[in-house]
Order: structure tokens, then sequence, then C-alpha cells
């Protein structure tokens, strides 16, 4: 138990409490998924694991609400397990460590999993409460939201009966949201052709830190910086500069949807080159500080000397690579047209990672328009494709048509109004929800997602405003409670 379990609404927060004990990255949500099926247990309710993983707990109508139409409440289990280079955390076994600062929860030097933890705790909450007036609930928890949305692509739709459904999954109080955005992902691989290090050598190592990095649907529009896209562009520079350097080293990434925060490379230079490098190096760095200074104040480049391999990339292998990293996309490439201020169409260039003898690009796109996103991969495969490169593309997934018109959204609209004091903002995400695949596979549900403050997700500066928990949990009784009595 750590404090987090004395917040309020308590209900709530003792159940995120436990949920930061249990590892949840993507693909390892069995831990997460026995917990919720011992509260299941333990409160006499019915649940169901299809073949994905997914789990649906059942539990019946409040007392005299037991013939009220179902209620679906829809969470993902997993996280995305970000932390910086130097923070000792093991995502498979260590818990996380809870911090207050002011009003917002954070955890230290890791990603705090309240997407989607906090919407488990209010689901979990719900499950357990007797004071709440609601009609039959469905909580659905699905697996590997964070990876692709794969987890609701299996879902074993059968399982579920009720019409209308509460995704709680969203990051931004004071918002309901009634659609979002399409995706899918790329890979690029590239073979390492190497080369005898050439003799009196001098290797560095170098680190591009301090971005902020984020969630590539929910802050792309920041327009951040790409730790990938500007380490190679720096190093790129300095090749046309004429000074001559192999690569042994290139990679950064650790999550499709996250933007990169940190890249590394292994750099190798003759020995007589080692100052016309640095320097050459430091006025590339230094010209891309300053343009990138409002978005990223504290990035920086740590360089070191290093032990010189017995290998490095052959001259091609590094020139390809560099440039390739510059070419492909990365950020917004479209703007909607029928909603302000809604990215339409953007690309993260997500991962650079070594692969049995390969390196391995992979990008995530996103849409609101499918011909946008069929476009948009297109070009990843053509610049690709034209320097002889294998290009590997997921199954992509559907977005979520907004429907102004739909009945769940004017009820929760009243609803906002009445109980927060008011107005509520409508609109739809450039993130993928998991809204867009369910209501697929399912004829006539009507849906919309609401949450808390939650800044900075997929980074480890991720954090939620416990304020904001209290309201979000305050509309959520209060829209189960509407629900069923206007039934």
């Amino acid at each position: 138990m750590t404090f987090v379990e004395t917040l309020e609404p308590n209900a709530l927060w003792k159940h995120f409490d436990q949920i930061l004990t249990i590892p949840r990255g993507s693909g390892n949500e069995a831990a997460i998924r026995d917990h919720i099926i011992e509260i299941a247990k333990r409160n006499g309710l019915e649940y169901q694991v299809d073949g994905m993983g997914n789990l649906i707990v059942r539990k019946p109508g409040a007392p005299g609400f037991e013939n009220s139409p179902g209620t679906v409440l829809q969470n993902h289990m997993d996280m995305v397990n970000e932390k910086n280079s130097d923070v000792d955390h093991d995502f498979e076994k260590d818990p996380l460590k809870p911090e207050r600062d002011g009003d917002f929860l954070t955890a230290v030097g890791t990603t705090l999993g309240s997407d989607n933890g906090i919407g488990i705790a209010a689901a979990l909450a719900v499950l357990e409460s007797t004071d709440i007036k609601h009609g039959p609930i469905e909580a659905v928890f699905t697996v590997d939201e964070e990876t692709g949305l794969t987890g609701a692509a299996g879902l074993d739709a059968s399982m579920i009966k009720g019409r209308t459904l509460l995704n709680l999954d969203s990051e931004e109080e004071g918002i309901l949201y009634v659609g979002c955005a399409g995706g899918g992902d790329s890979q690029i691989t590239v073979p390492l052709k190497q080369a005898p290090t050439p003799a009196g050598c001098s290797a560095i190592q170098l680190k591009l830190q301090g971005l902020k990095g984020g969630h590539s649907g929910c802050d792309i529009h920041l327009q951040r910086g790409n730790a990938i896209k500007l380490l190679a562009r720096a190093l790129l520079a300095v090749r046309q500069k004429g000074v001559g350097l192999h690569l042994a080293e290139f990679y950064g990434g650790s999550a499709h949807n996250a933007i990169p925060r940190e890249a590394f490379a292994l750099a190798v230079v003759g020995a007589g080159d080692v100052e016309t490098f640095n320097g050459a190096l430091l006025d590339e760095i230094s010209t891309i500080q300053v343009e990138f200074r409002p978005a990223e104040p504290d990035m920086n480049l740590v360089s070191s000397p290093a032990d010189c391999p017995e290998k490095v990339w052959d001259e091609n292998t590094t020139s390809l690579v560099l440039r390739l990293v510059t070419a492909l996309p990365h950020g917004i490439e479209a703007m909607s047209y029928d909603i302000p201020d809604l990215v339409e169409t953007s690309t993260n260039l997500a991962t650079v990672l070594p692969s049995n003898g390969s390196l391995n690009v992979g990008l995530s796109s996103r849409s609101s328009v499918e011909s946008g996103l069929q476009a948009l991969r297109q070009r990843i495969r053509a610049t690709a494709e034209l320097i002889g490169l294998d290009v590997a593309e997921g199954d992509s997934y559907p977005g979520w048509k907004p429907n102004l018109e739909s009945p769940l959204l004017k009820t929760v609209q009243e609803i906002h109004k009445r109980e927060l004091g008011f107005e509520p903002q409508i609109k739809a995400i450039h993130a993928g929800l998991e809204c867009g695949i369910i209501g697929e596979k399912l004829d006539g549900m009507d849906m919309i997602s609401f949450g808390p403050d939650i800044e900075f997700p997929h980074s480890p500066d991720e954090r939620v405003n416990i304020d904001t928990v209290t309201r979000f949990y305050k509309l959520l009784s209060a829209v189960l409670e509407e629900l069923a009595t206007r039934a």
C-alpha cells in the first residue's frame, strides 16, 4: 500500500494502487488479467476470457434495475513501458513507484500506466460498488492495445450483449470523444553489410537525450523533436561536410506509439579526424537545439570516447541508413478540413533497432481518412523500395466515424453540464481508440469516450491530475445511473 490508496475517491484509487504493483506491458497481461479475475470471483461475478486473452466481467443490474439496458465499460489492460536509459527498472517484475507532484500523480523515472490504468480502476470500482445505480454491466478488458489494438481486433464479439459503450481511455477532462483515427504500421529492413575497422581509428559513443517524447497520437501536433531523426540529420550533415565516418551502431525508440526521446550511435573516424568530427557534430547539434528550443529545451548530446569495434558498417550501409532515416516522414502530414485543429494524418518514425544482422526501421501511421492513411503508407513503401529495401506492412485498423446524432452523446452532454457545471467539448482524436474496431464488429453500438487529464502518456513524464480523476468518476457514476433510470 502507498499513499495512492488514501486519495479520493478511495473506491477507484485503491484499485490503481494495486495496479501499480502489477507488470502489464503489452503482451504481458496475464498477471493483471488474473488480478481482475480474482476481484470478479471475490464479488461473485461471472467472467469469460476469449482466445486472444481479452476478459469480460459481467455484473447484474443494481436492485430495481436488473432489466435496464446493459452498459459496456471498455478499457485495455496493457501499458507502454518507457523509461530513461539511466533509470534502473525492470518492467517484467518491478512495481512502479508513484510520486505526488502538486496536483499530479506521476512515477519515478518511468511511465505511470494511468493510460489506461485509471480506466481499469474505475471499472473495477463500479464492479465492486454497492451504492451506484446501474443496469447490467459488461466490463471489457482487452489485451495488446498499445502495440496495434490487436486485442480488440481479435475480440470475440459474441461475448458482448450491450449496445451502449463507455470507453474510459481518453486523456482530457471536459472533452467527449466521438471519433478517432485509424492506423497501420510499416517496417523496413536494412541489411547491415560490415567491413573491417580501418587501422588507427577512434570510436565515439553518442547519445542524443533529454527530449520529451510523448504519445504519437495525442502529442504529435506539439511538434516535438524525434531523437532518431535528429541524430541521423546531424551525422548526415557531418558526412556531407566531408568528414569521413563509419557507423558501427545506430538505434533508438522502443514503442510504435511513442515519439522517440533518445537515440544512440557508435561512430568510427580516423584518429586524426576526431577533433574535426566533434567540432562539426557540435555545430550541427547546436543548430538543431536552437531550432527546437521552444519544444525541447533540455535536448543535449552526450559524446564519449569508446573502444573501437572489430567491424563497422561499410561505406554504402552507413550512407544508406542516414539518408533513409532522414528521408522518411515523421510528424503531421495533413490537418482535417472538417474538424478545426484536428490532425488528420501523421506518421511516427518510432524505432530503429538491430536484429539478426539487419536494422529494422519501424513507422506508425495514423489518419481519420482511410485513403490518406493508405497514401502515406504507400509513400513509405515507395521511399524504401527506391533503394531496394524490403517493407512489411501490418494490417491497418479502422477509425471511428463521429455520430453527432448519438443519443448517448446527448445524454452524457446533459449529465456533464449538470454534474460538473460546464459544457463539454465534442471532439475526435488523432490517437487510435478501440471504439472503431468494436463498432465495426457490433452493429448498432452507440459509443463515447471520456477520461481525466493525463499528460505526456507513453513517456516517463506521464502524469495524471488527481482532482480530474475525482470528477471523472463522478461523471461515470452519474452516467451509469442516468442510463439505468431513463430506460
